[in-house]
């Protein structure tokens, strides 16, 4: 049975053999007509092995893609153990705000003067809210 239906599919698909190109007809009113029949009756030489260049010798090894992709997976998973949620907390923020104000110590802020303290006024003065909107 399945000798049959092997042999009938042959037949059915042995119409399917051949150029569909090889009787095409070109459309004269096309534009690209006469390249296109220039092109496609052109004898044009194959490639042969031969043409195939050498193999280059500056490129690294084959087995080298895979150490370097290991490196970088290798890299994503330390990183992702350093940085995992139970690395780190925001506990004890208190303590840290503290710190941060003796390190950065009393000094007062400058005091706005000069150039960029006149434009920020001038800036200010013509900053004016628009007119309420008509009832």
């Amino acid at each position: 049975m399945s000798l049959l239906a092997g042999a009938s599919a042959a037949a059915l698909l042995a119409g399917c053999i051949g150029n569909p190109f090889g009787d095409a007809q070109i459309d004269p009113s096309s534009p690209v007509a006469p390249d296109v029949a220039r092109i496609a009756n052109a004898n044009h030489p194959y490639p042969t092995f031969a043409s195939i260049p050498a193999k280059p010798k500056d490129v690294r090894p084959v087995r080298q893609y895979g150490r370097d992709a290991q490196a970088i997976e290798q890299a994503r998973a330390d990183l992702e153990r350093k940085t995992a949620p139970e690395t780190w907390s925001l506990g004890d923020t208190e303590a840290f705000a503290a710190q941060a104000q003796r390190d950065a110590g009393r000094e007062a802020a400058p005091q706005a003067n000069g150039d960029t303290a006149a434009f920020a006024d001038t800036q200010r003065k013509r900053a004016t809210p628009p007119p309420p909107p008509p009832k």
